[in-house]
């Protein structure tokens, strides 16, 4: 039989392996944009209405599938969430129409929804508080490598055997993780009379209402996806664009340098947080990556020499916010309430964060070449400084950023 630390252990490892194929799966599609426009023959707003879709899904059906994370099997309920996200990612390869294509994306969102609440309401049981920050950043390092590995896999399989292949393959990690999941064992005592006490309540919602620090949490969830989905959607556009470099490098460099960059920032995130071990002092150690993080996006935007070490530098920074903070709302919520504070935290996350960041930031670029064209035709060098303008959002969303987390930790000070 095994030792109950090595039972975690494994847990933690499983866990971590099925958010990297969440977030592989999850931008697998994005990899493979341009041979689906072209099949299809799609614009961009419809290309762009993939991820739209999936968002606004993932974070409304995040809510019920929380509630149920603290309510049920957090085991089983995961090992059905990766079977239904991997298996209709797989289905999307025999998508023959944008509307077959857009369905699949639907039910991956509600698959992948189960993800977050779940593992980490688990992790938050499983690890005490003093190693909790390490745990949680060591579980949303699976972004940059689940980024890194969709990218670098997803796109030469489409390249030397097609879209279809590649999303089809996308699918398999799941043939193993299933049975990995279903022999692991889940905590036994997971908070006693607290948990019971919230399983019970018949208004969930009560006890989170009266947590004031947790709203600032959930404001700091909407700044950040705001400012991370921009940085990663236009990245490879700014490289191109303003520094010249081709696609294929500018795409290499974005997705090498945001892995080494994130996975160094989630492993400093943990190493630091569980110094802390209190929910303010690991608020208040995101808030202040969060303002370093401004400088070097300001200076790489502004001033253009080392731009890719600069902006690697502050998303670095950035995804320090994941260990922290999530090690907090853990710390701050009953164990019987994590999945649906979690889910809670991602519905506004995703709606108001995520949703809009691309979208927006979109939309400043073309309103600063517009400007710069003076009314005649938008050439590319008013593009590229129209792209420029519109990044400055990062630093100054990573200043709210900083702002929002200090309130935050001020208010889970004031709560002791």
């Amino acid at each position: 039989m095994r030792s109950p630390r090595a039972s975690a252990r494994d847990a933690l490892v499983i866990l971590f392996l099925v958010n990297v194929l969440n977030f592989y799966d999850r931008q697998a599609v994005g990899a493979v944009l341009e041979p689906l426009r072209r099949e299809f023959h799609l614009s961009d707003a419809q290309l762009g209405g993939l991820t739209t879709v999936f968002t606004v899904l993932y974070a409304v059906a995040g809510l019920p599938l929380g509630r149920l994370a603290d309510r049920w099997s957090r085991k089983w309920l995961l090992a059905a969430g990766v079977t239904v996200w991997a298996g209709l990612t797989g289905l999307s390869g025999l998508a023959a129409s944008y509307t077959g294509l857009l369905a699949t994306r639907l039910g991956v969102g509600i698959g992948e929804a189960v993800c977050a609440p779940a593992a980490t309401s688990w992790i938050g049981d499983l690890v005490p508080p003093d190693r909790r920050a390490r745990a949680m950043a060591g579980f949303m390092m699976a972004i940059p490598v689940g980024g890194m590995l969709s990218f670098a896999v997803t796109g030469p399989l489409a390249q030397a055997h097609g879209w279809r292949i590649a999303l089809a393959t996308a699918a398999l990690p799941a043939v193993v993780l299933v049975p990995a999941l279903a022999w692991l064992r889940e905590p036994r005592e997971t908070g006693g009379a607290a948990r019971a006490s919230a399983l019970g309540a018949p208004q969930p919602w009560l006890p989170l209402l009266k947590i004031r620090a947790f709203w600032w949490i959930v404001a700091s969830g909407a700044v950040v996806n705001f400012a991370l989905y921009s940085f990663s959607t236009f990245l490879p556009a700014f490289l191109t664009r303003v520094h010249g470099l081709s696609i294929a490098r500018a795409g290499l460099a974005a997705g090498i340098g945001s892995g080494i960059a994130g996975i160094l920032g989630a492993a400093a995130a943990g190493l630091l947080g569980d110094r802390a071990a209190r929910p303010a002092p690991r608020l208040r150690l995101a808030s202040a990556a969060a303002l370093l993080a401004a400088l070097p996006a300001f200076a790489a935007i502004c001033f253009g020499t080392g731009a890719l070490v600069l902006l690697m530098l502050a998303y670095g920074l950035l995804q320090m916010y994941y260990g922290l903070v999530y090690a907090a709302i853990q710390d701050m919520v009953v164990p019987g309430l994590r999945g649906t504070a979690m889910a809670v935290y991602f519905m506004a996350m995703y709606l108001f964060g995520a949703s809009f960041g691309p979208v927006l930031t979109g939309r400043l670029s073309d309103h600063f070449a517009l400007r710069v064209a003076a009314g005649g035709a938008i050439t590319e060098a008013a593009r590229a400084a129209g792209l420029r303008e519109a990044m400055y959002v990062i630093p100054v969303l990573a200043v709210v950023l900083a702002a929002v987390l200090w309130g935050a930790a001020r208010e889970a000070a004031n709560a002791r």
